[in-house]
């Protein structure tokens, strides 16, 4: 009974922590890809997606968990919609304050955050099957999964593909042109992703290689 016990809390934090990882939202689901592709081409545009998405996520997931369960599915994923709404308004004019020179830059991509895919679906399918600790605790790790990928990639583009970094000049020396535009976005999420599969898979199935060929 203690083992089994254990072992079902074992999976209960594992899954809290799965969005860092197993479960990140960019490179395992492929979701609020296009923020990325076309405007994490620089640290400065990372920043304001970074805070847009984490604020608006956080507030929108918590306060759409009071919503009555015995509602229909349509109409509470209305009601979500409806509350990232709300929750994007203070977050747009926080943003313009902090950000006043990036939000026309990101331009339609900002408001799109808030009707991300992990508010819309990921709340009904997972995060409200939970209790409200566990569901914070796992909503926080889905969001610095998302962040911590699209700050690697928007350095990564902003260094190799404008020669800067947070705007200042660092090199023009290792410059691959058409990295800083959005196709050069999309071919590098895709070398990212490919590698993110690999490294969760690809050990597994070596390992398993080498068990059959042992035996």
């Amino acid at each position: 009974m203690k083992k089994g016990r254990r072992k079902q809390l074992d999976n209960e934090k594992y899954s809290v922590f799965s969005g860092l990882w197993k479960d990140n939202p960019i490179l395992c689901s492929l979701m609020v890809i296009s923020p990325v592709i076309v405007c994490g081409d620089t640290l400065r545009n990372a920043e304001a997606i970074m805070y847009a998405f984490s604020a608006i996520t956080l507030f929108s997931v918590t306060i759409a968990s009071f919503v009555p369960k015995n509602l229909p599915y349509a109409v509470r994923i209305i009601i979500n919609a409806l509350v990232a709404s709300l929750v994007y308004i203070p977050v747009k004019r926080a943003a313009q304050e902090f950000f006043p020179d990036i939000i026309p830059r990101i331009g339609i991509y900002f408001p799109l955050l808030a009707v991300n895919s992990i508010i819309i679906l990921q709340t009904e399918a997972k995060f409200f099957k939970m209790k409200k600790p566990r569901m914070i605790a796992s909503t926080v790790f889905y969001i610095l999964g998302f962040d911590a990928v699209i700050a690697f990639i928007s350095v990564v583009r902003e260094i190799f593909g404008h020669g800067t970094l947070n705007e200042k000049v660092i090199s023009t020396n290792a410059v691959i042109i058409g990295l800083g535009q959005p196709f050069g976005g999309f071919i590098f999420l895709g070398l990212l992703c490919g590698l993110y599969r690999w490294l969760r898979h690809g050990t597994k199935l070596s390992g398993g290689d080498k068990n059959v060929s042992d035996n």
